[in-house]
């Protein structure tokens, strides 16, 4: 006799609905859906690996500012995300949304190109969270020591990252929620200890102005505020706080193992980006006011190789400063262990679909974790992070590749369900009369972002310092067009459903349920 609480019988029962069978465990609540998508957003990681770029490419002034503008537009994305998932609350996410909200006759395709943005995206974000987690353990390694690392060094430290979450990942699923809380805790009080401590301990602190109005121009000799002009480094600056609030998907992935998934999973979108964007901007002004010598800071030959280390270093001294680096490296190290658990459930339901080999639609009957699809999430991560033995500029490519590909697969669905809205019957979670409008808002600030994120960041533009985010977009996206127009097109048929359940009694009549748990 199976017994089942009535909101477990919803949550399958939903799903059976969309044409699945409960296969993943669902042992998740809203705050583990919400700590993943916050642990893998991890505001400590974006900023902490993206804040030279960020002094450089417009400085404080476009940095806070650009902060509070990204989080505002992000927000906007959310609510329209977090309406879809509420209506089809699947691992697929996007690229199932995608299906669903498509007349029939463009939905594999549209189906086909969401599931591959989303896929590259997904692994991107792991590689620029661990691969920017083996840099600041390698720069790290450096504080009082003679050591200096070279760039095969950083990679063996990267696939020992990796290993590390594939492992957890595989045989520990059932320790994944406890580290889950382990990781808000250390991205809320731990982080919000840290920047109190930083200024505190500040000898001195810079002005409001300098803060919000100082802008620097470090993108070359000359910066593109001479060549082009001081607008075009502050949008080309905001990537930034788009990288860093990027990952909140993660919430839809996991939402066939949460509980209320039709709740739980946009709530825990839109609290992903709402708590983020808080805290974010919190160690953002502790860290800016917290600048002893701003010149020093910025180069690269007196600042560790990380700006946020030398501040750390200025106003704590170095014993100080590792402590509070060792807690930062922890966070990141959480932030892609969670990132890994993202990538391998939505891989996992597009095999299940077809996409991907059959091979990877696989669930470990012992360890109920979708192992094969977790080690090529690892793999893959890996094989990106290999460039940067011959290029310095890969890893800001890897974290460019990572926010188009992502917010490209956020917006599509929301942009079919703009173009045919009477496909989208709508969940317990719904905007009402502002859908439409929130959905356009969306949509074009993806494109924007979309475009920015492609233009030169420094100047001149050599082998170098060439941005490599339109190719590889672009090979994406000729590699999707050109696989489907090929092939694909004659055997994918968008997601697929393991069930014809339609309705809560069927369900009902196919589970064991006793008389008490009816009553709950």
């Amino acid at each position: 006799m199976v017994e089942k609480t009535a909101a477990e019988i919803r949550d399958e029962t939903r799903l059976a609905q969309l044409g699945y069978k409960q296969e993943l465990r669902r042992d998740w609540k809203l705050i583990h859906n919400f700590g993943v998508s916050f642990s893998i957003i991890s505001v400590v990681t974006g900023i902490t690996t993206l804040f030279s770029y960020g002094l450089n490419t417009g400085g404080p002034g476009v940095m806070t500012v650009g902060w509070i503008v990204v989080s505002f537009m992000t927000f906007f994305v959310g609510l329209s995300m977090a309406e879809i998932v509420s209506a089809i609350p699947t691992s697929g996410g996007p690229y199932f949304w995608a299906a669903m909200l498509a007349p029939h006759k463009y939905a594999p395709f549209l189906s086909w190109l969401t599931g591959w943005f989303n896929f590259v995206g997904q692994f991107a974000v792991t590689t620029g969270i661990s691969f920017g987690c083996a840099g600041l353990i390698a720069t790290a390694a450096t504080i009082k020591t003679s050591w200096v690392p070279t760039a095969g060094q950083e990679i063996g430290i990267y696939a020992a990252i990796l290993i590390s979450h594939g492992l957890i990942n595989t045989f520990g699923v059932h320790i994944l929620r406890y580290l889950n809380v382990s990781s808000v805790i250390l991205h809320s009080l731990g982080v919000a200890s840290l920047a109190i401590a930083v200024v505190a301990k500040a000898p001195t602190h810079r002005s409001a102005a300098e803060v919000f109005q100082h802008f620097y121009d470090g993108t070359g000799d000359p910066g593109w505020s001479i060549r082009a002009s001081p607008a075009y480094v502050a949008i080309c600056g905001i990537l930034l706080s788009q990288y860093t609030i990027t990952g909140f998907d993660a919430s839809a992935h996991l939402s066939e193992e949460t509980h209320k998934a039709e709740w739980s999973a946009p709530i825990g979108v839109l609290m992903s980006i709402g708590v983020s964007a808080l805290f974010g901007f919190f160690l953002l002004l502790c860290l800016l006011f917290s600048i002893q010598d701003f010149a020093a800071t910025v180069d690269s030959s007196t600042n560790y190789g990380e700006p946020v280390f030398k501040i750390l270093v200025d106003c704590m001294g170095e014993n100080g400063a590792l402590v509070c680096i060792a807690i930062i490296i922890i966070c990141v190290w959480h932030c892609g262990l969670f990132s890994l658990t993202s990538n391998s459930r939505m891989m996992f339901a597009f095999s299940r679909d077809g996409a991907l080999p059959k091979f990877f639609d696989y669930i470990d009957p012992k360890f109920q974790s979708p192992v094969r699809t977790i080690w090529l999430a690892a793999f893959l991560a890996f094989c990106l992070a290999l460039p940067s033995l011959g290029s310095s500029v890969a890893f800001s490519a890897a974290t460019s590749i990572a926010t188009i590909g992502l917010y490209i697969s956020y917006a599509l669905p929301v942009l079919i369900a703009l173009i045919w809205p009477s496909n989208f019957e709508k969940g317990p979670f719904n905007l009402g009369y502002f859908s439409r409008i929130v959905g356009a808002i969306a949509c074009s600030w993806v494109l924007f972002i979309t475009v920015v994120f492609c233009l030169p960041e420094e100047n001149p533009v050599t082998s170098q310092t060439l941005n490599y985010t339109p190719v590889a977009v672009g090979i994406v996206l000729v590699g999707t067009l050109g696989t489907w127009f090929l092939w694909a097109h004659r055997w994918f048929t968008g997601p697929r459903r393991q069930t014809g359940l339609e309705t809560v009694e069927e369900f009902e009549n196919n589970t064991s349920i006793t008389e008490n748990t009816k009553e709950a």
